[in-house]
């Protein structure tokens, strides 16, 4: 009778190691297809006067392809560096724009301003650690005391393109050797496509950090 129940548990475990995944993915797919189809839709449906599912999602992915043809020309390109400028000079938008925009950069792009690595830091408490993204080093003047700092984004799962930021102290922070899309495929994967080993990186020059003066007197 055991050897029977052991034989089930191991195809009932060998089963979920094969649906479960297809599940999950399904999960996320289905989720970021209604919400890039129902972008357009208040648009789409008055203008055709009917929808269907998936038009909404269909023409927001032709709309991005027509983009990215369009800037590869040079009047497309210049347009979109006018365009890129004056949506970086609006108030209210100029921080979602921009922030948003240098966010996908970081985690698409091997641009210069990306992450710059991949750490471990003890957060939200002592002796729980949290993967993160240090985006930028920086001297921070704290009572009269010049401390270097880093910021980190510490991404969510299963979409890194939302998360948190903290700054924490250079000392407090391990920088791990690990790529930037091994990171993105950490978060996304909620940590199941993790290296067996994460260890600390090989010791890297000193970061020159710009001063930010925080006293308060």
């Amino acid at each position: 009778m055991n050897r029977v129940v052991d034989t089930i548990k191991r195809y009932f475990i060998s089963g979920v190691l094969v649906v479960v995944p297809v599940i999950l993915t399904f999960i996320v797919l289905r989720f970021l297809f209604n919400a890039v189809d129902g972008i357009l839709q208040p648009i789409l449906h008055p203008l055709l006067g009917y929808y269907r599912t998936g038009l909404g999602a269909l023409t927001t992915i032709l709309i991005i392809l027509l983009a990215g043809v369009a800037t590869r020309n040079i009047v497309g390109a210049r347009l979109y560096r006018l365009g890129d400028r004056l949506l970086a000079r609006v108030p209210l938008i100029r921080p979602i724009y921009s922030s948003s925009k240098q966010l996908l950069e970081a985690l698409t792009t091997s641009d210069t301003r990306s992450f710059q690595d991949v750490a471990m830091i003890e957060y939200p408490r002592k002796g729980i650690y949290a993967l993160c993204f240090v985006s930028h080093y920086l001297s921070i003047r704290v009572s009269g005391e010049i401390r270097q700092f880093a910021t980190c984004f510490i991404a969510s799962t299963p979409t890194p393109v939302s998360g948190m930021v903290v700054v924490v102290p250079v000392e407090d922070l391990m920088i791990v050797d690990m790529t930037i899309e091994q990171g993105v495929k950490f978060f996304v994967s909620g940590g199941v496509a993790s290296p067996e080993l994460i260890k600390r990186k090989p010791e890297t020059p000193a970061v020159s950090c710009p001063e930010v003066d925080n006293e308060t007197g």
